[in-house]
C-alpha cells in the first residue's frame, strides 16, 4: 500500500495540486479496488470528516483524467475506480453477488485482442468483461441445492 508520501509524490508527477481530499481518494481507492462512489465517499469521511459528494466527484474526475484511477462501469452498474492503471488488465464479475476481480490480458500485450475490422483506427486498449459466477456463490447455490 503506497504511503501519503508516495501519494504526494504521485500527484506532483502528474501535476495536480496536493490536496487532504486527493490524498485521502487515493488511499480509498488503493485500499478498496473496484469501490463504487458511495464507498469512496464514506472512507474519505472517515479520514477527513465532512466532505461533500460534489467534491468527491471532482477528485475523481480528476484523478481519472490524470492517468491514476481508471474508472470501470460494467453494463446494469454503478462506476467503479480501481488503482490500478496503465497494463490493459480486464475484469470479471459474478452475475450473482457483483463481485469484481482483475483479469490479466488473456494473450499478448496491449490490446491483448486484434479486432476482425479496425475500421482506420489504431486500436491501443481493448476492454472485455467476463460474466460468471464466483466461488462464493457457487459453494453457496451448491450447498443450497
Amino acid at each position: 500500500m503506497p504511503t501519503t508520501s508516495d501519494f504526494e509524490r504521485m500527484l506532483r508527477a502528474a501535476s495536480l495540486r496536493v490536496t487532504r481530499p486527493r490524498i485521502a481518494v487515493l488511499h480509498a481507492v488503493h485500499a478498496s479496488p473496484h469501490a463504487d462512489t458511495d464507498s469512496i465517499l464514506g472512507a474519505v469521511r472517515t479520514d477527513l470528516g465532512e466532505v461533500s459528494h460534489q467534491a468527491v466527484y471532482d477528485v475523481l474526475r480528476a484523478l481519472t483524467n490524470a492517468g491514476l484511477l481508471r474508472r470501470i462501469q460494467p453494463a446494469g452498474y454503478v462506476a467503479r475506480y480501481e488503482s490500478r492503471v496503465g497494463d490493459n488488465h480486464h475484469h470479471v464479475i459474478c452475475r450473482s453477488c457483483g463481485v469484481i476481480a482483475d483479469a490479466d490480458c488473456a494473450v499478448g500485450h496491449a490490446p491483448c485482442l486484434s479486432a476482425s475490422d479496425s475500421h482506420g483506427f489504431v486500436i491501443d486498449e481493448a476492454e472485455v468483461i467476463y460474466w460468471g459466477t464466483c466461488p462464493d456463490c457457487t459453494t453457496t447455490t451448491t450447498a443450497s441445492s
